[in-house]
């Protein structure tokens, strides 16, 4: 029996990006839809991606996590079809999820943490897509119907999530060491900022989004000790909200502006928050944030994130498999770092949507 069953095809679902300068307007409508955001508005976060040619590098980053997928199942005797679909940008969810005829599916999002925007949202994505597809189904043949769709937990917990990063972040921070030799460095781990509200919602209990980056902070810097004691922080980047909104912070770009007057002179930037280089690794740190600690005299470089580290891809088939088993009706004990793995299937209402309730999948009382 395949280790997948009753699973018939995998799915990697992720946020999208454009890939020609064509692409960009549109997808960033599509990204804001709803909100008002005028095009004049749009036409300045544009030009991050003009300047990279028109083309973010989440969908290159998802097209080789997808093959080392591929290749992990098939080294474990799988043959299961691994879709590939997108919440703004081609492949769409609802496109992937018709094109590809199964009839049950499990789904690992490109996002590790548990928010709404990490979690909750992509999930009413799938609800409204497995909606849409059924209201197409032909009644007479069945073509369309009885789609059921699982998706793995949250998976920042994941001993292959929390090795592959710890493991890039030393290696990072040797090579920076013993190239810079800065008399006083420092290690910034950097997510997404999010809503203070939306943070405090987040997971079953509420804060569960800096409770969990917390507990990948203490898991690399047990690493990170080993080879030098160094002070380490948990900053932010992307904010997007309106100003008198509340996000988390501080902000990656403040926050080298106050190590510099504190008298630090070397900073390593580790990208916890993320599984690939989205627009906001490659802009927002790669560009502004290097930018700034150029400005300030800082040495400055920024860690890999995990992409398709093996022990990474590895984590996520595990979970798939993890996921095959619960569907089964066996009792799985989650692998994990945490002494609370989050569940595979979230209480009603977990990480709500400030914006007003939206159906959403893989949510049920247990």
């Amino acid at each position: 029996m395949s280790t997948l069953a009753p699973y018939d095809a995998v799915m990697v679902l992720s946020f999208g990006g454009p890939e020609s300068p064509e692409d960009v307007m549109p997808f960033l409508r599509h990204v804001t839809g709803g909100r008002g955001i005028p095009d004049s508005r749009l036409a300045e976060v544009a030009h991050h991606y003009d300047m990279r040619g028109g083309v973010s590098p989440i969908n290159d980053e998802n097209r080789r996590l997808i093959a080392a997928l591929k290749n992990e199942l098939a080294a474990r005797g799988e043959s299961v079809p691994v879709l590939w679909g997108n919440r703004h940008a081609a492949p769409f969810t609802v496109d992937a999820l018709r094109e590809a005829g199964a009839r049950r599916i499990v789904v690992v999002v490109t996002s590790a943490y548990p928010s709404y925007s990490g979690c909750r949202q992509y999930r009413e994505d799938l609800a409204e897509a497995v909606g849409e597809i059924a209201a197409e189904a032909d009644p007479q043949s069945g073509v369309g119907s009885g789609l059921r769709i699982d998706k793995v937990r949250p998976y920042s917990d994941h001993p292959g999530f929390v090795e592959a990063a710890a493991d890039r972040t030393v290696a990072t921070l040797r090579a920076f060491l013993a190239e810079h030799g800065p008399s006083r460095p420092h290690l910034a781990f950097v997510t997404h900022s999010i809503p203070v509200e939306m943070e405090r919602t987040s997971g079953p209990h509420g804060g569960a989004y800096l409770h969990r980056h917390a507990e990948v902070v203490e898991q690399v810097m047990a690493r990170v000790r080993e080879i030098a004691p160094i002070e380490h922080s948990l900053v932010y980047c992307s904010r997007s909200g309106p100003p008198r909104q509340p996000w988390l912070e501080p902000d990656i770009g403040d926050h080298l502006r106050a190590l510099s007057a504190d008298g630090v002179d070397g900073v390593v930037v580790s990208p916890i928050g993320f599984v690939a280089d989205h627009m906001e690794v490659v802009h927002d740190l790669d560009t502004e944030a290097a930018g700034i600690a150029a400005e300030l005299g800082l040495a400055f470089t920024r860690v890999p994130t995990v992409q398709d580290d093996p022990r990474f891809v590895r984590g996520l088939v595990d979970l798939l498999e993890e996921r095959a088993r619960e569907a089964r009706g066996e009792v799985v004990t989650p692998v994990s770092v945490s002494e609370e793995p989050l569940p595979s299937v979230c209480a009603p209402g977990c990480c709500p949507n400030l914006r007003g309730e939206r159906p959403a999948l893989c949510e049920e009382s247990r």
